[in-house]
């Protein structure tokens, strides 16, 4: 068995003063010696954390005597060490960012919550539309079947992307989904806002989705993305389909790399031996930065480095 666990978590309910709040939880999950990042605000909490089972199952009971938080979901994932580095935990005006003039409040207004039986129903159901509510990147190394991929690097760019595309989903059933119901909650409460007739959320994200003994993840293509060390992690346990396609050639590849260029820092996939070949850099000019990581990474020379690129038909 695994030593460690992961949990994702999230509780919308009003707390007092989140800086001290923050404060005094932040010392409580070093106490534990737990890793990981936590969101706290007016409406609420937001967090992931990694810790060894015995510590992860103490801060989940700690949690659970709060009043606050008594009825707060947590999926756990088994893990072989920390998922993180270190720990934080922050106050913020919003527990997600989705930056709207005129915010809104999921406890009194939010999309219908829907089993995943419910949402593997919808997936199939050709007058039902389904909305990934996740950015670009996330949805590039996986999502569900036949899911609609916004054009979004940020969470906070979904409505805008909406309303540009209004007229495409007005007059259908929309659900909606994302890592761990988060972001759905605030996002189909807001599309209920602007007129949308019949609106849906996967409650509690793919990461519930995964756990259920009845669907077990199917219909989910690729990999889901986490915002931790992991990167990744297997959603479906029916069927393993790889839709992620390398970078350079176009082959199916599920790793993810920044390139080496600092200041482009682009995620991409690349296979190692693509990463070696190209040096990590997604176009010419990251190749031949001259603060390419690749490079310094691996101690080439100037001569080793012109070398590797002239197999490109590239130099300095």
């Amino acid at each position: 068995m695994a030593n460690y666990q992961v949990l994702l978590y999230y509780q919308y309910v009003p707390i007092e003063d989140p800086k001290e709040f923050a404060k005094e939880h932040l010392e409580f999950c070093r106490s534990l010696n737990l890793k990981g990042r936590i969101l706290v605000g007016d409406e609420g909490i937001n967090g992931t954390l990694s810790g060894l089972v015995e510590d992860t199952e103490k801060y989940i009971e700690a949690m659970h005597q709060d009043e606050r938080f008594k009825e707060m979901l947590f999926k756990i994932d088994a893990a072989e060490e920390h998922a993180f580095k270190k720990m934080h935990v922050r106050a913020r005006k919003e527990i997600v960012s989705l930056n709207l003039e005129d915010d809104l409040n999921p406890l009194d207004l939010t999309g219908q919550y829907l089993s995943p039986k419910e949402f593997k129903e919808a997936i199939v159901d050709e007058n039902t539309i389904v909305i990934d509510a996740r950015n670009d990147y996330e949805y590039d190394l996986g999502h569900f079947r036949g899911s609609v991929r916004p054009d979004i690097r940020s969470f906070r760019e979904l409505p805008q992307w909406m309303i540009d595309n209004k007229e495409k989903f007005m007059d259908k059933r929309v659900v909606t989904y994302c890592t761990g119901g988060i972001r759905c909650e605030k996002f189909s409460g807001w599309l209920v806002r602007e007129g949308f007739k019949d609106v849906g959320q996967l409650h509690g994200g793919i990461a519930t989705y995964s756990r259920d003994p009845e669907v077990r993840g199917d219909l989910w293509d690729g990999m889901m993305y986490v915002f931790d060390e992991r990167i990744s992690v297997p959603i479906n346990h029916v069927e393993h389909v790889v839709v992620a396609k390398d970078f350079f050639d176009g082959e199916p590849c599920e790793r993810y790399v920044n390139c080496a260029n600092p200041f482009c820092n682009k995620q991409i996939f690349a296979s190692e031996e693509n990463e070696d070949k190209y040096l990590r850099g997604c176009s010419e000019e990251c190749r031949c930065h001259e603060k390419n990581r690749y490079v310094s990474e691996h101690n080439l020379t100037k001569d080793e480095w012109q070398a590797r690129l002239e197999v490109l038909g590239e130099s300095l």
